[in-house]
């Protein structure tokens, strides 16, 4: 066994030392220098920037802030809102100064270019991207959700430094959200010989699927000079290493894509219980000399729908239990990192989610590497804007001339994630009701089609009746309702395909930890304080609460899942508080701005999550001066009843209700009069005996801090991180709910501070300064590993609280 595993590895480094020598790709993510304004002169190559920043990207120059109120104040209306009058909003992009123009400049590093190509690749650059090579420009990418890459050998001088510039703008009134600013995920250099697959140029589709066997496709799209003779070695490998198939072919390449399809029997297929994965790769030769070796990981999966059953995935129907999520990182910006980016997505799978959609933007390969390894469907968006304007300096002006690039990048550049169920081409856009938008979407869709025919495409549609009235939604692969409960039976009995998808759902609104009474249902309710009660029964106009969705999904096999809007609070659109200041983040999160749960999460979670019981109580159960008032008590559990008890005393033993939409999902007290002491559940199974209790007790004063760390290992590579949730506490351990209090952080040895949040969408207090005050008893700060081994000693102090400290190690 050892000598097998040797002579894999040999193999493995081999054939990775051969790509160095044909191929090799550098992540440009040190030694950049940057700055603010509209610098003349900055993308020459003697350009003097000496007093520039010293940053390593990815990067977002706005998450620093300030917060100001007026950087982002408008007098708008916002017609996704239904609103026809304008109004003052403020905190609508996140009221942080992502305005303007940045310059981002480094020198690359030194490669023979004899016999060989470069090719620069941006995962994406917010935006109006400028690229120039030695004072020249390169190319210019208006569009900052897009990776692009241009071919920059021409402008690469043959001795000395060769110098890259970046020029990007960010216009007012261009977002509708928070969008980050600057080289916000990585760049990289790609050098290879003339003859090459080219960038996005290699591509795995698996036509049959089954569990006894599937075939694989790969195709292969070359630089090389026309009538070229090579021989292509095309092999496939499972996540060990280990060759599975492996085909060779003499070709001579004409221009078209050269292709080899492979049989591989009993494949793992890939699901979001299983996530199984693939590497193809292709040694290209000319005569008897290696000129390439590229390879791509992929999935073995088959992705169907229709009206007999619905959403299937390997020949299985399933109901899609997706999230929104933004791509904003919360007090990290913008700014992407795999392990921050992980943590979202692992908080949302322990939920029970199977699925995401990335809102309303093209996503990152860094997030759909993600996906597929921990087993994560996707609808991969493109635009949330065509021609007509959502904002006067949105995508609407590059649109007609963009379009069609934008969403070619967007597939080339993800079509071998196996993570990847649907393409959606638009979001919420008037063209729904317009003559003519009709044929944009048909366009769009064709395109999706001639890029990739195997999988389906969808749009986010909230005008469903001037949808089917104008032959709109009726093109469809798939339709997508955003909301419009109500419209659900409408489209389905009017439309062709036969099924409905919930493209984005709820939009419940909710502050952790905060609960307003008297407790019931309400639609754009606002408080004094701007927060949203916790109870999980408020909505915008627009919106709805879970249960809407649930009986929509349960009661009608048409309806095939749904999209919740969203999985974590976001940067910007603070709806329903647009018009109060200080708000500038979202409600809508089933998470906070921090990432910590808020009570919804456990209402999903008992819906969703078939792998493990949750029992989850709310409200908290300190309420000093509440002495004998009404606290209506919920229990959030997949189990079907429970009893509650205060003090001992029995509340009454409850199932859920069927018959009743509120109850029907949630266990509901809502006669419970408040005594300090003890809050118990306990919930009963299916045959009535105990299953699981759970507890929650009066806090008394805060007199320490409790520390967790997602994790307590981190990688010695600079840009890892652990994220430590803080709690306040009182003497017996229990969570002071209501706690304010300012806490400082203090990080030594092999680490630094990272950035604090505390979930609260008005606080002002900025992110990277390792001080901020507790909302609601908690908060959560990041610390982010060096590029040496050895232990980060953290220290966490608040006045009149016991400091608490933690210990990570970096390896």
């Amino acid at each position: 066994m050892k000598k097998r595993m040797a002579v894999t590895l040999w193999a493995t480094m081999a054939v990775s030392l051969l790509s160095a020598q044909v191929r090799k790709e550098i992540y440009l993510n040190k030694g950049w220098s940057f700055q603010r304004g509209d610098i003349k002169g900055a993308e020459q190559p003697d350009f003097n920037d000496q007093n520039w920043q010293k940053i390593n990207i990815p990067h977002d120059w706005a998450i620093t802030g300030p917060f100001d109120k007026e950087i982002d104040k408008q007098t708008v209306a916002i017609t996704q809102n239904g609103e026809t009058i304008p109004s003052e909003k403020t905190g609508r992009t996140g009221a942080l100064p992502y305005i303007g123009v940045g310059w981002y400049r480094t020198t690359l590093p030194k490669e023979s270019l004899a016999g060989r190509r470069a090719s620069i690749i941006f995962d994406g650059a917010m935006s109006e991207a400028r690229v120039y090579i030695n004072g020249k420009e390169v190319g210019f990418w208006p569009y900052g959700y897009n990776s692009f890459h241009f071919d920059i050998t021409p402008f690469l001088g043959v001795e000395g430094e060769n110098v890259l510039a970046v020029r990007l703008e960010n216009q007012p009134e261009s977002s509708r959200w928070y969008p980050g600013a600057g080289l916000y995920r990585p760049v990289r250099l790609l050098f290879t010989n003339e003859t090459a697959v080219v960038p996005w140029g290699l591509s795995v589709t698996t036509p049959v699927v089954s569990d006894s066997l599937a075939q694989i496709s790969i195709k292969a799209e070359l630089n090389a000079h026309q009538n070229k003779k090579l021989r292509a070695v095309t092999t496939v490998l499972d996540q060990k290493s280990h060759v599975l198939l492996t085909k060779e072919a003499n070709l001579v390449w004409r221009g078209i894509p050269i292709e080899e399809n492979l049989i591989l029997e009993r494949p793992a297929l890939w699901s979001p219980e299983r996530p199984a994965l693939y590497l193809a790769k292709i040694e290209l030769y000319d005569g008897d000399r290696l000129v390439d070796v590229d390879s791509v990981r992929f999935g073995i999966r088959e992705v169907k729908v229709n009206a007999h059953g619905g959403f299937m995935l390997n020949g299985k129907s399933r109901k899609i239990k997706g999230v929104c999520l933004h791509h904003d990182l919360g007090p990290l910006g913008a700014a992407i990192n795999k392990a921050a980016l992980k943590r979202q997505l692992l908080i949302m799978k322990e939920m029970g989610a199977d699925a995401i959609r990335t809102a309303h933007n093209m996503p990152s390969p860094w997030q759909m590497e993600l996906c597929d390894e921990l087993g994560l469907m996707v609808m991969a968006e493109s635009f949330d804007e065509w021609k007509a304007a959502k904002c006067k300096n949105g995508y609407n002006r590059f649109f007609d001339q963009w379009a069609e690039r934008d969403l070619v990048n967007l597939i080339r550049c993800h079509r071998n994630h196996p993570s990847i169920v649907m393409w959606s081409i638009g979001n919420e856009v008037p063209e729904q009701s317009m003559d003519g938008g009709n044929r944009i979407a048909k366009r769009l869709q064709d395109i999706c089609h001639r890029e990739d025919p195997t999988r389906p495409v969808t749009i986010g549609m909230d005008r469903v009746d001037n949808a089917i009235a104008n032959n709109f939604a009726a093109l469809l692969d798939v339709p997508g309702l955003n909301y419009r409960t109500h419209r659900y039976q409408t489209a389905y009995d009017k439309l062709p395909q036969g099924f409905i998808l919930g493209s984005e759902t709820a939009s419940t609104v909710s502050s952790r930890g905060v609960y307003k009474y008297p407790v019931q249902p309400y639609q754009q309710k606002t408080y004094p304080d701007a927060q949203s009660s916790s109870y999980d029964l408020e909505s915008c106009s627009w919106s709805n609460l879970p249960e809407e969705d649930w009986e929509l999904q349960d009661d009608k096999p048409w309806v095939i899942g749904e999209f919740v809007w969203t999985g974590f609070d976001y940067l910007g659109e603070p709806t329903p508080y647009d018009q109060v200041w200080p708000s500038r983040s979202s409600y809508f999160g089933i998470c906070d701005l921090a990432g910590l749960p808020k009570d919804r999460y456990y209402l999903y979670r008992s819906k969703w999550n078939q792998e493990a019981h949750t029992l989850h109580l709310l409200p908290h159960w300190t309420w000093p001066g509440k002495e004998g008032d009404i606290i209506p008590v919920y229990c959030y559990t997949d189990f079907p009843e429970a009893e509650l008890f205060v003090n001992g005393v029995s509340q009454g033993r409850i199932k859920k209700n069927p018959a009743s939409k509120l109850d029907r999902y949630r266990l509901r007290w809502n006669k419970v009069v408040y005594q300090p002491g003890t809050l118990k559940v306990v919930a009963y199974n299916e045959n009535g005996a105990i299953a699981q209790e759970r507890e929650v007790h009066t806090a008394g004063k805060p007199t320490g801090l409790r520390l967790s760390a997602d994790r307590n290992q981190l990688i010695a590579d600079g840009v890892d991180l652990s994220f430590i949730t803080v709690e306040v506490i009182d003497s017996e351990g229990n969570l002071c709910p209501d706690a304010a209090v300012p806490l400082s952080f203090t990080v030594e040895g092999s680490g630094s501070f990272k950035a604090v949040c505390n979930g609260d969408a008005t606080s002002l207090e900025p992110f990277h300064i390792p001080q901020m005050k507790t909302f609601n008893g908690k908060l959560v700060f990041i610390v982010q590993a060096a590029e040496k081994k050895g232990a980060i000693r953290v220290k966490v102090s608040g006045a009149q609280l016991k400091s608490e400290r933690m210990a990570l190690e970096v390896e």
